[in-house]
């Protein structure tokens, strides 16, 4: 077999990978529409491109009816076991007036679905749903009007049963939308929409309804990006430095030349082999020396608080009321906290992986990504291609936590397939995983905080540093309070050794866990139980509603902290939802082992579309949560990372999952709010403060590591 070093110089197109549409979807089969493996092709060109960076104003993007009255019900937003392939589909088929077995959910691919920034921020439901709905009620209306012309009846006479339009007055005389659609675009539009149903009119929302995806996920039959095989196709792997400050100063890879079938592949810095087999790829790889410049920041986990309170950083008023000395003056006690968060990984079960396939003026991607339309954006700036020239399909995600936001495995692909003219997988490995993807920041939360000999509160001085002010709101009602964030500059070099980024509910967790603690802190010192305190110090009903809720789930009696008990209770506010947490714990205080006995969880997140899903998000938030609060760390010097696998991060296990309880909030009548991630926020807080419960020793740094904790308990005990 032919061996090639292929370099950027060449033309890059021998042995082009050419492929015809109809082809190209007989050999994608159902991969692309999600249950659907009978659509015909050549509705992609019918289908609107929807290429404008913006909500689209026609309806006809989010849906098509085809002639046999089942519905494409479009979107931008990917599926990564959050289950918006099930509660969007609910809401379309309430909207239209159709059944929810007859909605097809067609996502994440930029040639069929409307724009979209990406699935993040607990934002389907809150923000995409509304405008999915709109467009639903105006095709309705539009359908209405249709089947009165069809039928010779008034509007007003005629009412919709699963997708049948029927005369009131006469039954008999039905038309169905798929005879008036007939497959194609609806060309006629409302000057005045119609709004969208009221809560009371619902059918298929509010039900708990099982994810639509599971039998295909527990089957195996569900593809993700890694499962698809194409002609000619190679697998990538990328030569990757020792270190993130690492820069290449020579390379010689002529012993992975020799292999039979191996393509090398150099493009400046980026080098690659390649092979018709992961395996041989992966051994040619280990055979190519190379030679690296460092430069490296001077910093480990063990001084990276030191290192972000004195770097250079931007700071911004977040809220401010009152005056903090007359808050001062008004308390009895003062208490000040310095909190401390590491760096912690995604470690999704599925990598970072991509599919490439370039020709001459076209490009095609399958990508694990949360954001297909800004890899569409980062692809054709790299290839100088128009927009409608790049196609971007994410299939199933498996997980992102918003991970799989950037896309360098995409570029990577891109890269590839262009030198070399055929389709190309880039699938990193766990080692690259860690390595590459984005890190939630660590970070440092300092709280002076004043109060009453009563326990009423009176003066909140908050300072995030690095964390990202979302969640650092004060939530309780103090008269004189100051929240500041010292973040990034944007014109200042980058302050963390490595690329940090959105990680579940960013920044929540930290300012959560640092504002519970230090409440919790407050409530002991006042002699007050910990709920009580709260409950004293709250105005906002939504807040005291959930509080209540939770003790009434969990069964909570009142006593001061510690009580020997370790039970613990946090509350905050995350997109858009509240939610309250009352935890148990047992403390080996001979290990230092932390055991999660139960959580009771309750929130209130306006109108719950699936309750059934919403209830998988907080149980799946309280054990995430339970990593991140008690073992996910990462350790470092400079760019180089020592932690880049499971058997050097601990993720949580099954053995952990406490007993979990659920109280979701009857609020049918409120916009609906995100359900990702609120649920996220509180474990690090509930169990910090469960812990000092059961021992009297108080967390001030995540993860609660059996180190941290015994030291915490000596410190507790020679106090």
């Amino acid at each position: 077999m032919k061996k090639r070093t292929i370099q950027k110089s060449g033309t890059g197109q021998e042995n082009s990978f050419h492929l015809k549409r109809r082809d190209f979807f007989k050999l994608l089969g159902g991969g692309i529409i999600f249950y659907y493996s009978t659509w015909d092709p050549s509705e992609l060109l019918a289908l609107p491109l929807a290429q404008r960076r913006g909500v689209p104003t026609d309806y006809n993007a989010f849906l098509l009816i085809r002639e046999d009255g089942t519905v494409n019900n479009y979107t931008g937003k990917i599926e990564m076991g959050q289950g918006i392939i099930t509660s969007l589909a609910q809401q379309m088929a309430d909207e239209l007036d159709v059944t929810f077995e007859s909605i097809h959910m067609v996502m994440g691919d930029t040639a069929l679905c409307p724009w979209d920034a990406g699935t993040w921020g607990s934002l389907t439901t809150r923000q995409f749903s509304h405008h999915m709905c709109a467009a639903a009620a105006e095709a309705r209306a539009v359908l209405l009007e249709m089947g009165a012309e069809y039928l010779q009846l008034p509007v007003s006479n005629l009412t919709v049963k699963e997708g049948v339009i029927h005369g009131i007055s006469d039954p008999g005389k039905k038309v169905s939308y798929g005879e008036l659609a007939k497959g194609k675009r609806l060309e006629r539009y409302l000057d005045v929409k119609p709004a969208v149903k009221k809560y009371t009119e619902y059918n298929y929302v509010g039900q708990s309804l099982l994810h639509t995806d599971a039998w295909e996920k527990v089957t195996g039959k569900a593809k993700y990006t890694g499962d698809y095989r194409l002609p000619g196709m190679l697998y990538a792997r990328i030569l990757r430095p020792p270190s993130l400050g690492a820069t290449l100063i020579s390379v010689d890879y002529s012993e992975a030349e020799k292999m039979d079938g191996i393509q090398v592949v150099r493009d400046g810095d980026l080098v690659a082999v390649l092979h018709e087999l992961p395996d041989m790829a992966a051994a040619a790889l280990v055979k190519i020396k190379a030679e690296y410049s460092f430069d490296e920041k001077d910093v480990n986990q063990d001084t990276i608080f030191k290192y972000l309170l004195e770097a250079p950083s931007a700071d911004r008023e977040v809220a401010r009321s009152g005056n903090l000395e007359e808050g001062q003056r008004m308390a009895d006690a003062v208490i000040e906290s310095e909190f401390h968060d590491g760096y912690v990984a995604h470690a999704p079960i599925e990598p970072h992986t991509a599919l490439a396939i370039v020709e001459e003026d076209s490009a095609t991607i399958w990508a694990s990504t949360q954001s297909p339309f800004g890899t569409q954006d980062s692809i054709a700036a790299l290839l100088g291609f128009d927009l409608e020239q790049v196609r971007v399909i994410a299939p199933f995600v498996g997980g992102g936590f918003g991970g799989k936001s950037p896309h360098q495995q995409a570029v990577e692909a891109v890269r590839l397939s262009k030198i070399t003219g055929k389709p190309v997988m880039v699938a990193w490995t766990r080692e690259e995983e860690f390595m590459y993807d984005t890190y939630r920041p660590a970070a440092v939360v300092r709280i002076r905080s004043g109060m009453t000999s009563s326990g009423k509160i009176t003066l909140w001085n908050f300072s995030q540093y690095f964390a990202g002010s979302r969640g650092s709101d004060t939530i309780y009602a103090v008269p004189h309070a100051l929240t500041m964030g010292y973040d990034q500059s944007r014109d200042a070099p980058q302050v963390h050794p490595f690329a940090t980024g959105a990680w579940r509910a960013p920044g929540n967790n930290t300012n959560t866990f640092a504002r519970e603690s230090q409440i919790d802190i407050m409530a002991a010192q006042a002699g007050i139980d910990p709920l009580q305190f709260r409950l004293d110090n709250l105005e906002d009903q939504q807040m005291i509603d959930v509080l209540k809720a939770v003790a009434d789930k969990f069964g909570y009696s009142p006593a001061a902290g510690p009580s020997g008990r370790g039970i613990g209770i946090a509350c905050g506010i995350d997109a858009g939802t509240y939610v309250a947490h009352i935890a148990r714990v047992k403390v080996n205080e001979e290990t230092g082992e932390v055991k999660v006995i139960r959580v009771a969880c309750a929130q209130d997140m306006g109108l719950c579309v699936n309750p059934q899903g919403a209830t998988l998000q907080m149980e799946s938030c309280i054990t995430m949560g339970m990593g991140y609060a008690l073992t996910e760390d990462i350790e470092f010097e400079g760019g180089k990372l020592f932690t880049k696998n499971f058997d050097s991060y601990q993720i949580p296990l099954f053995s952990w999952v406490p007993e979990i309880e659920t109280v979701i909030l009857d609020r049918q009548h409120m916009p609906p709010q995100g359900g990702g991630e609120p649920a996220i926020i509180c474990m690090g807080g509930v169990i910090a403060n469960a812990i000092f419960d059961a021992t009297g020793a108080r967390l001030y740094q995540l993860p609660m590591t059996p180190g941290r904790v015994l030291e915490a308990i000596r410190k507790a005990r020679a106090s």
